[in-house]
């Protein structure tokens, strides 16, 4: 009975990590329906900025009110500045400029690929990576998923509809990498490492903002402020406080998996809002995607596929 117990207890809590794993999807799926709307009168730096003020205000705030004390080692601090700079400023830039000549839906699409980079980086350049078959299949199959929702128009894009396809495929690449650089932080607060790396991603903005942006001189819509709000609470503040517990407890390429469902979430909010293009593809591409997650997060469990 107890071991039974232990069971019931360990699929409990990966109920729980799953569960949070699609909020965190949605969150992150929705900041590309954001970004879009904002961006028609809020440059790409800005955008970026305003969300990071906002999301590291409150997260500060959360530490203060949970009594975490901040750290005062240099050495962490700069940790925390790359940290920053992969997961947030970085990618957050690029998703952003992207979007200037991409559909919100594709953008989605294309930064679903990071579970890809992170198993190529976790297990053929550091070795590290567990049931390399299954993740592969995982992974490969998403990848399917994506290829298969965007079709021709990957390939017979304008030349700026490439180069931002580029753009948020690097973004991609930049969360890879810093899902695998989190997993240092393993011993501090997920709120803390949260708090902090996004502070330093605002000190990195804040700068290319003024330079890039002159931001005083813009005129930004009413629905662009509500969107750079929502980005900043949902798509950051929330969003961020999510990710780093799940890279403690689902591990970078499991946790980077939710890139797959965010880029369903990001397809469905592009139609219903924006009135992007839903085809037969778009929805066969949604299924192989989801099926991934299940793969990938260990949800299906077919022998074979945990064969090292």
């Amino acid at each position: 009975m107890r071991g039974l117990s232990a069971l019931e207890s360990r699929q409990q809590n990966q109920f729980i990590e799953i569960g949070l794993l699609v909020v965190l999807a949605f969150f992150w799926g929705s900041s590309f329906t954001l970004i879009k709307v904002a961006i028609d009168t809020v440059p790409p730096a800005t955008i970026v900025l305003g969300r990071l003020i906002l999301g590291a205000a409150l997260l500060l705030a959360l530490v203060r009110l949970r009594g975490i004390a901040l750290p005062t080692s240099l050495a962490l601090w700069g940790a925390f500045t790359v940290q920053g700079f992969l997961q947030s400023a970085l990618p957050f830039t690029l998703i952003s400029w992207g979007e200037k000549y991409i559909d919100s839906g594709l953008a989605g699409l294309l930064n679903s690929t990071p579970p890809l980079f992170a198993f190529l980086i976790t297990f053929f350049v550091l070795g590290q990576a567990d049931a390399p078959l299954r993740k592969f299949i995982g992974v490969s199959v998403g990848l399917v998923g994506v290829l298969v929702t965007l079709g021709p128009d990957l390939l017979n894009g304008s030349t700026e509809s490439i180069w931002g396809q580029i753009a948020v495929t690097g973004s991609s690449l930049s969360y890879a990498v810093a899902a695998i650089y989190a997993r240092r932080f393993s011993d501090q607060p997920a709120l803390l490492t949260a708090a902090c790396s996004m502070t330093m991603a605002t000190v990195l903005m804040v700068p290319v903002s003024l330079f890039a942006d002159r931001p005083w001189t813009l005129t930004p819509s009413a629905e662009a402020l509500w969107s750079i709000a929502a980005l900043g609470i949902l798509s950051t503040t929330l969003a961020m406080t999510i990710y780093f517990r799940l890279v403690k407890t689902l591990g970078p390429v499991g946790v980077t998996s939710g890139s797959y469902l965010r880029a369903g979430f990001s397809v469905l909010l592009g139609v219903f809002f924006l009135g992007e293009s839903m085809t037969p593809s778009l929805l066969a591409g949604i299924v192989l995607i989801l099926l991934s997650v299940a793969i990938v997060t260990g949800q299906i469990r077919l022998p074979f596929l945990d064969k090292k």
